[in-house]
């Protein structure tokens, strides 16, 4: 995967992205607001979901168009479910690499894995569990070839911000 530390971290900015390794993952860098800290001065463990969300969001801009055009085909992907695990602390104003990539999917789901680096050091890792549903109805549909094909094989792209 590919590390923060390469790049100066006095010039990121929230949600600059950089060009991830070949390994099918996708890098967005963050760094750590001072309203993602707790009374201790460590990032809260809900912070970690929304750099996920993030890092998903910038994902989906690279390769399948971004969320709204995603929607504009009339397709809703909900979130049934995440999982964290954290292995050390971020505090505030730590530049964070989330690595993300879609590892499977299968009918109407999909899952998404991410690491969550700082220095090159991991940090996190997690994934989320997600479902394709009509936009008007609602219903589970199948995960649309042309949105599996962009997440499964777009994953080592990435663009600036």
């Amino acid at each position: 995967m590919a590390s923060a530390s390469a790049v100066d971290t006095r010039e990121i900015v929230r949600g600059q992205l950089y060009l991830a390794d070949m390994d099918g993952w996708f890098s967005h860098v963050v760094r750590v607001r001072f309203a993602e800290t707790d009374a201790q001065g460590i990032a809260h463990h809900a912070s970690y979901l929304v750099w996920f969300e993030e890092a998903r969001v910038a994902l989906l801009a690279a390769v399948a168009g971004g969320y709204p055009a995603i929607r504009a085909r009339g397709i809703e992907a909900l979130t049934t479910g995440v999982e964290v695990t954290y292995e050390r602390a971020a505090v505030f104003d730590d530049v964070l690499t989330v690595e993300v990539r879609c590892a499977e999917a299968r009918g109407a789901r999909f899952r998404y894995e991410y690491v969550v680096e700082r220095d090159g050091e991991r940090i996190a890792t997690g994934s989320t569990r997600h479902a394709t549903v009509d936009a008007t109805t609602r219903r589970p549909v199948r995960v649309p070839e042309w949105l599996l094909g962009d997440l499964l094989s777009g994953s080592t792209q990435s663009s600036g911000s």
